[in-house]
C-alpha cells in the first residue's frame, strides 16, 4: 500500500468527544482506488499504531468517509489483543450475525481514558470493499467482531458510550483489568475468509 502512494507526512489529530463530526453518518466512498482514499488509510494505519489502538475510523480523523482499519494486535492498551494485519474496510456492513451477545469491556480514542461494558454480537458475517476495488465477504467473531462493530458505529455516528447500559458499566481506563478482558481476547482465532 505505501508503494502504491506515499503517507501523509504528518499525522492527522484525533477528534474527541464533542466535535459534531463523531454524530454524523459518513459518506460512501465512491472511488476506494483515489489517492486520498490511500493515503487516509496509511494515515489511519501509522495513527492506530502510534496510539495503541486496534482500529480507527475516518470520522475520528475529521474525514466524512464509510472506511475503517481493523488492527488488531497486541500493546499497552490491549495485551492480549490478537495479531493480524491492518485491514482497510471501505464501505463496510454486516450481512448477518448470531444470535448470541457478549458484553465485554471497551475504549475508544476520541474518548480517552474511559472504558465501558457494551453488548456486540459475538460472530458476524461481513461485507466490504478493499483496496483494490474489490468486495471481500469475511466472517468475525470474537474480539476483531468486536472491533468491527464499534468502528461501523462510528460511521453512523454512534460512540461506544451510546451503548452501554447504566452508569455502573463505565470505569476509568486505568481501573480496568486490560490483561484480563475475559473469553473474548483469549481465542486467537481472527476471520475464516469466503472467496466468492
Amino acid at each position: 500500500m505505501d508503494k502504491l502512494f506515499p503517507p501523509m507526512t504528518e499525522l492527522p489529530e484525533i477528534a474527541q468527544l464533542g466535535n459534531p463530526l463523531l454524530r454524523q453518518i459518513a459518506k460512501r466512498v465512491e472511488n476506494p482506488q483515489s489517492e486520498e482514499i490511500h493515503k487516509l488509510i496509511n494515515a489511519l494505519i501509522a495513527k492506530a499504531a502510534s496510539t495503541n489502538g486496534v482500529g480507527i475510523a475516518a470520522p475520528q480523523v475529521s474525514k466524512s468517509y464509510r472506511l475503517f482499519v481493523v488492527a488488531s494486535r497486541p500493546n499497552p492498551r490491549y495485551p492480549q489483543a490478537p495479531e493480524m494485519e491492518p485491514t482497510a474496510m471501505i464501505n463496510p456492513t454486516i450481512l448477518s450475525h448470531s444470535s448470541e451477545i457478549v458484553k465485554d469491556w471497551e475504549g475508544c480514542l476520541s474518548i480517552p481514558g474511559i472504558r465501558g461494558l457494551v453488548p456486540r454480537y459475538q460472530v458476524i458475517e461481513v461485507e466490504y470493499t478493499n483496496l483494490e476495488g474489490k468486495l471481500e465477504y469475511i466472517e468475525l467473531r470474537d474480539f476483531i467482531a468486536r472491533i468491527f462493530q464499534h468502528e461501523l458505529d462510528h460511521l453512523n455516528g454512534i460512540l461506544f458510550i451510546d451503548r452501554v447500559a447504566k452508569v455502573e458499566d463505565f470505569r476509568m481506563e486505568k481501573d480496568t483489568q486490560l490483561g484480563d478482558l475475559g473469553d473474548l481476547l483469549s481465542n486467537k482465532k481472527i476471520a475464516s475468509k469466503k472467496v466468492l
